[in-house]
């Protein structure tokens, strides 16, 4: 089987043109699309614990630590203890972090225009449900190798 053919393949070139893309756009903010993504995930009245960012976004809590430390420095978040529980650490957006923030937003609904202009609804509609299908099957694999086909290494 060529690489061409696998649909691995084409989901990796394809994230990595999306990748590619938002990490231009960013660069003209002073920002990646990682920094973008933890932005993003930030409530914006009530902030968000720590705890429940890296999750959202699928990032390791050490390369998130490291990014809110380089974010707080920036001074494009702080953090506060949370009032009820001292052991949760909710994180906010600065003034400087929101304007980032709406920047970050911009681009995702500019990006999704683009391609709801070229891609009709029913076809986006049979395109999520086939990636939620891929998923679901790496997940069920990731959990259980014996499921029938060749166990996966995902890390």
């Amino acid at each position: 089987m060529k690489k061409e053919e696998t649909i691995d393949f084409h989901i990796k070139w394809t994230w990595h043109a999306v990748s590619r893309m938002y990490n231009v756009y960013a660069a003209q903010n002073d920002m990646t699309m990682s920094i973008g993504y933890v932005l993003l995930n930030i409530d914006l009245e009530h902030g968000t614990p720590a705890t429940k960012i890296g999750p959202s976004i699928g990032m390791e809590p050490r390369s998130l630590t490291r990014m809110l430390k380089s974010l707080e420095a920036k001074g494009w978040i702080y953090r506060e203890t949370d009032v009820k529980d001292k052991r949760f650490v909710n994180v906010f957006l600065t003034e400087k972090g929101k304007a980032k923030r709406s920047f970050a937003r911009e681009g995702v609904i500019a990006f999704n225009n683009a391609i709801n202009e070229v891609i009709p609804q029913k076809d986006l509609t049979v395109f999520i449900e086939v990636l939620d299908k891929i998923k679901e099957t790496v997940e069920k694999q990731a959990s259980d190798p014996k499921a029938g086909i060749m166990a996966l290494d995902l890390a």
